[in-house]
């Protein structure tokens, strides 16, 4: 296993490598810059003359756009990586990158990790029932909820909640992290206090997440539980005079197991990379929503800073999705 993981981190390098060439060309190639952002009101007004703001796209690092600028552009970049130094944020005050996304990232973090949990909790046994009683009551129900979940647009669904729990019977905050109104004590009562308030204005979060997220895991567990259950073995195991519960849960649900570990590669990135729409939505200062911010003023450091992190995430990912293939199925060996 050592061989198979030293040999996937390197090709891993190789990787990205190529994201970092594409996501910093994709980035260079955008047809306005942060400076351009930044200063496009007083251009336009007069305070600043198009020399002025030459300078400043100059100072940035943004002057040449041409195809040896973005050359000279990324090794510089690329060079500062290797030093461990994603460079300075243009947008949030000149901080630098890695600071920003390490303050940042742990209320997405709270939030995602929340919201995977309950997501997996209900999900799965959902599928489950739905696989096993397939055609009944219980999996149209399963199915409608599905594809309710499925179809209702993060920005659309997140209005809804907030309209009834917040504007109609005011049980909980419309958004923030925070009440504004509210002041602390530095005492552990405070602490706890304002431990409460967070934990009250995560609640509408983390219910769309979840309700938004559970279709598509059902969907999955459902159809690979059915595949399953439909194999020769499962059909010996029940003509053995086995109970229904132990055919269900020790034979198939563990076969079950092996197509979702997939879902390993994509969920530590999601638990760290934030949800834009979800906190744009609800007003939380997560990563995703100041990532999107960034993009939209084309900040160069931090959108690189901040797709890189989620790309090493993906190859990590990736590779413990990898390692669980050999522990759920010993089959499976890790030697290429």
């Amino acid at each position: 296993m050592l061989k198979f993981i030293i040999k996937r981190l390197l090709i891993s390098i190789i990787i990205l490598l190529g994201v970092s060439i594409i996501l910093y060309s994709l980035v260079r190639m955008m047809p306005t810059d942060f400076v351009d952002n930044k200063y496009a009101e007083q251009l336009q007004t007069g305070t600043i003359t198009q020399e002025d703001l030459d300078r400043f796209k100059e100072l940035y690092g943004l002057s040449d756009n041409s195809f040896k600028g973005i050359v000279e552009g990324y090794f510089g970049w690329l060079g500062n990586l290797a030093k461990g130094d994603l460079g300075i944020s243009f947008k949030y005050d000149g901080k630098p990158v890695a600071q920003v996304i390490s303050e940042n990232m742990w209320i997405s973090f709270a939030i995602a990790l929340v919201a995977t949990v309950l997501q997996f909790l209900i999900a799965i046994p959902l599928g489950i029932v739905s696989a096993t009683k397939q055609y009944s009551a219980a999996d149209y129900i399963v199915t409608v909820f599905t594809m309710i979940g499925i179809s209702l647009p993060t920005y659309f669904f997140g209005a809804i909640v907030i309209k009834i729990f917040a504007a109609d019977l005011g049980w909980l905050p419309f958004g923030g992290l925070l009440d504004a109104s509210a002041s602390y004590p530095e005492t552990f009562a405070g602490f706890l206090q304002k431990s409460g308030d967070v934990i009250v204005h995560m609640i509408m979060p983390i219910f769309v997440s979840v309700i938004l997220s559970l279709g598509g895991l059902m969907r999955y567990t459902r159809t690979n539980m059915l595949e399953v259950l439909g194999a020769d073995y499962i059909r010996t195991a029940r003509a053995k005079g086995l109970s229904e519960k132990t055919v269900i849960y020790k034979h198939a649900f563990r076969n079950t197991l092996i197509p979702l570990a997939t879902m390993l590669a994509g969920i530590l990135p999601s638990l760290f990379g934030g949800m834009m729409i979800t906190e744009q939505v609800f007003g939380l200062d997560g990563i995703g929503r100041l990532a999107y911010n960034a993009l939209r003023d084309g900040d160069i450091p931090f959108i690189m800073g901040y797709n890189m992190f989620l790309a090493v995430l993906t190859v990590i990912g990736t590779l413990l999705s990898d390692i669980m293939y050999s522990i759920v199925d010993p089959r499976v060996k890790l030697t290429k």
